[in-house]
């Protein structure tokens, strides 16, 4: 459940004020506990920086019998801002990125607060590779019981996972008939 691909669906111009802030997140709450209620794995997709709002997203799942991880993204404040200003609009992931200006985003980082230690959380270095921050998140979905060996070397981060729209074969393309031929 992608927060900024909500706020961009709903708002053509978002504010991030308050009232949108808690449309798209009463939206994306919605949608969590109807997946859940569904059996489906849910990659809650949004900050959730205050400690109050990890209880309560903590507290959602736990009334669905779901279990919970939270991510930390660990890095310093400037390598921080800069990732934001080098995003790539035309991929998925950042197309509806939030853009901060250097004053917005000491603004927003001033209100984060850390993961206590009763948090079951994994930390991902921001300085580190993409395999060493894959790996060490596997390896704490490992630690706490939520996928075994055999799924942490194939990388199947949570094996019950639901594919929403299957590839099939069938509508207008024929893929028997995708002969070219280029003289």
């Amino acid at each position: 459940v992608h927060g900024d691909r909500i706020r961009f669906e709903l708002f053509e111009n978002p504010q991030y004020d308050r009232q949108e802030n808690s449309i798209v997140t009463q939206l994306m709450q919605y949608m969590t506990e109807e997946f859940l209620s569904a059996g489906i794995n849910v990659i809650y997709d949004m900050n959730a920086m205050r400690k109050g709002q990890r209880a309560a997203l903590r507290e959602m799942a736990r009334k669905k019998g779901a279990k919970v991880v939270t991510v930390w993204f660990q890095m310093d404040a400037d390598t921080a801002f800069d990732r934001t200003q080098k995003r790539d609009r035309r991929r998925a992931e950042d197309k509806f990125a939030t853009q901060y200006t250097r004053e917005m985003f000491k603004r927003y980082i001033t209100h984060m607060q850390h993961p206590e230690a009763t948090e079951d959380y994994v930390v991902v270095s921001g300085k580190h590779t993409y395999p060493s921050q894959q790996t060490s998140f596997f390896k704490k979905l490992m630690e706490l019981g939520y996928i075994d060996t055999q799924n942490a070397q194939t990388k199947v981060a949570m094996p019950g996972l639901v594919n929403l729209i299957p590839r099939t074969n069938t509508g207008r393309v024929d893929m028997t008939r995708r002969n070219i031929s280029i003289r």
